[in-house]
């Protein structure tokens, strides 16, 4: 007799629910035990049908089926895992990890769940709950209001792919909580988001339909993810990094972490010339600051695509980056991958060589923020020879105009037209496929390279770019969630985070005032960069004394997060990271969204309100020293309106922690 015969466990409750989700009073509820373990998946039907997953007695996880209608039998397969079909779709789960798991000091319960055929026309739909109590969830998606914990999020069949939409520039299929569960979905599934609304109020919900932006060709598509569990969340993010998001091979150039990235782009925006830039050096220069580089960026090109100076603008590049070499400057330059129409040859040649990406109708029509509609088209990383032309054409910048480096920007893949023909494997059926190689190809420049978009990619060692900030205080893509994209990154495993422009980008005419710069400056600090443009001169004698002593104190924490950046390449954990990761179950921490860590021995509490003196700040358990008074706490303990004066920044540090 098949073991699931043995393994069955089946009870049939005809009073109340066992549970709060189903609402009906009559269940059935099914019990199966994986072979060889203590790990059961069990099914109980009430309005829908729902699965949880059991070590012994106790449930690890819960999932709601939502429009999945079967009879509720589970049966055995050969290779120890359990089917469930309601005729049409077949879903299957698979026992991945049983046990203890070397790395992550816990025992770890791992289920494939897993639909190989998912028909077009439908939309299979899996939801987690997320208010089980004072649960919390982490990462997901980098967006433009970025609460933290991200159980507040509102999503509705939102798709699951990097794109210029709430600023979704990385962003893993990963979701982790503070219970210690996690969920991965794989990169063949087209995933789409509802989370928080009002069909699925207080739920994450994924689903998976073959619908555009994915290739609505797809008549049977995948929906596969993972749910895993350890003893808490710390220990279930090293496992997900081991299994699913890997870690770096490497990390950026030392220099850029120590001295500030200096761009033109917020404060010239694209009034960019020789002489402008020339200034700018000087008056870095004449204010006493250090540099790691000088960057160049929008509208250098004789037009969008050339790649090749405007002589109008810059008349002599050559001998301007050798001018400011000479004064110690490296110098980088902005870089899309796009090609306007109106650049003539650069587009025709690209068209004819078949470097484009086209639509399913053959065109290659697109837009981005320096064109209008169908005035552009974007380059087909997907192809070998479009990777290696469009290097071939950087490198002349290297060799010709003494460029040292790249800040490459875009790469989502909402710039591609709609509908895109991608060159991937026959297991992919997303447009991810763009997304990494755009990344990879430019991550070959070297260690000074920064990209803004990202899934999938955590192994470059490379910076990533948080997309564009707004020069605004709160939730609303100002400073608050400087802090919130920083961790999200983090968790999502991308450690080596530049941080967007000090006091954000002044779009709308809105330049940030004297109080949001030298705040944002002071957030900065314990991140792994700085990166001006707006410049303390430009307020007052005071804001540029206060900024020497915040450029300085970053500079003075470098060795500790170049061996953090060291770290994050032997064990994949985060530079930065919530202040719940060196106490993984203090219900407090996991809430906190103004606080973050520099490594384990850090505690960054930065001032991020408007007007405010003083603030209240948590410490987690241990024993941790003001930064700013020697005073000693033993945590976990709020310390109560902490003053902190326009020059000071809170932090704390842990109490036997050297600087090397």
């Amino acid at each position: 007799m098949r073991f699931a015969l043995l393994s069955l466990l089946l009870v049939v409750a005809s009073s109340c629910c066992l549970w709060e989700a189903v609402s009906s009073c009559t269940s059935i509820e099914q019990r199966y035990k994986f072979p060889n373990s203590n790990i059961y998946v069990r099914l109980r039907r009430g309005d829908k049908l729902q699965y949880e997953l059991m070590k012994g007695d106790k449930t690890l996880q819960t999932v709601t089926f939502d429009n999945f209608a079967t009879s509720a039998n589970l049966v055995a397969t050969d290779s120890g895992g359990y089917t469930l079909t309601d005729g049409t779709t077949v879903v299957q789960f698979t026992l991945v990890q049983s046990g203890v798991v070397s790395g992550t000091g816990s025992d770890i319960t791992h289920v494939r769940v897993s639909r190989d055929r998912v028909l077009k026309g439908t939309q299979p739909r899996d939801c987690f709950p997320l208010n089980t109590g004072s649960t919390h969830w982490f990462s997901g998606p980098e967006q433009k209001q970025h609460y933290w914990p991200v159980e507040r999020q509102v999503h509705s069949n939102y798709s699951y792919l990097p794109k210029e939409l709430d600023n979704f520039g990385v962003g893993e299929r990963y979701w982790l909580n503070s219970a210690g569960a996690f969920v991965y979905v794989e990169s063949n599934t087209p995933l789409f988001l509802d989370q928080n609304t009002a069909a699925y109020p207080g739920q994450l919900c994924l689903s998976a339909t073959s619908e555009l932006p994915y290739d609505p060709r797809v008549t049977s598509g995948k929906f596969v993810y993972h749910v895993a569990v350890a003893k808490d969340a710390k220990a279930a993010h090293k496992y997900a990094v081991k299994t699913f998001l890997g870690q770096p091979t490497g990390f950026p150039d030392e220099r850029m972490v120590m001295h500030p990235v200096w761009s033109t782009w917020a404060l010239y925006k694209a009034e960019v010339t020789d002489e402008v830039v020339r200034d700018f050096a000087k008056q870095i220069l004449d204010n006493g600051f250090n540099n790691s580089q000088l960057e160049i960026d929008d509208d250098w090109e004789d037009c969008y695509g050339a790649l090749t100076f405007r002589k109008n603008k810059f008349p002599d590049s050559k001998t301007l980056t050798d001018d400011l070499k000479a004064l110690g400057f490296r110098v980088t330059l902005w870089i899309h991958p796009f090609i306007n129409n109106n650049c003539t040859a650069i587009y025709e040649q690209a068209k004819s060589l078949g470097y484009l990406v086209l639509d399913h109708e053959g065109s290659s029509d697109t837009q981005w923020w320096n064109s209008k509609p169908k005035d552009a088209a974007i380059l087909d990383f997907t192809k070998t020879e479009v990777q290696e032309w469009f290097s071939n054409r950087l490198k002349r910048l290297q060799d010709e105009d003494g460029i040292d480096s790249f800040k490459f920007d875009a790469g989502e893949t909402s710039w591609l037209p709609s509908d895109p023909v991608i060159q991937a494997s026959s297991s992919m059926v997303t447009p991810l496929q763009a997304v990494g190689d755009y990344v990879r190809t430019v991550a070959a420049f070297g260690d000074m390279v920064e990209v803004r978009s990202a899934q999938g990619t955590q192994e470059l060692p490379i910076f990533v770019r948080i997309v564009d900030k707004d020069s605004e205080w709160g939730w609303n893509n100002g400073l608050l969630t400087l802090i919130s994209s920083m961790l999200q990154m983090n968790l999502n495993g991308y450690p080596f985070v530049l941080p967007d422009m000090i006091g954000g980008n002044g779009y709308q005419e809105r330049p940030p005032n004297k109080e949001l710069f030298l705040r944002w400056l002071q957030a900065n600090v314990f991140m792994p960069a700085l990166q001006f443009s707006f410049v303390p001169w430009n307020f007052d004698d005071e804001a540029i004394t206060i900024s020497k002593t915040f450029t300085d104190m970053h500079a003075t924490y470098t060795p500790y997060i170049m061996k953090l950046f060291q770290r994050a390449v032997d064990s994949g954990e985060p530079v930065n990271a919530p202040l719940w990761w060196i106490s993984p179950t203090d219900k407090v921490a996991q809430s906190i969204y103004d606080e973050f860590l520099l490594g384990d021995d850090i505690i960054a509490a930065p001032v991020v309100v408007e007007g405010a003196t003083q603030r209240d700040i948590y410490l987690p358990e241990g024993e941790w020293k003001d930064g700013n008074s020697d005073q000693v706490y033993h945590g976990p303990t709020w310390v109560m309106d902490y003053p902190a004066a326009l020059d000071t920044l809170p932090y704390f540090v842990r109490v036997g922690f050297q600087l090397e």
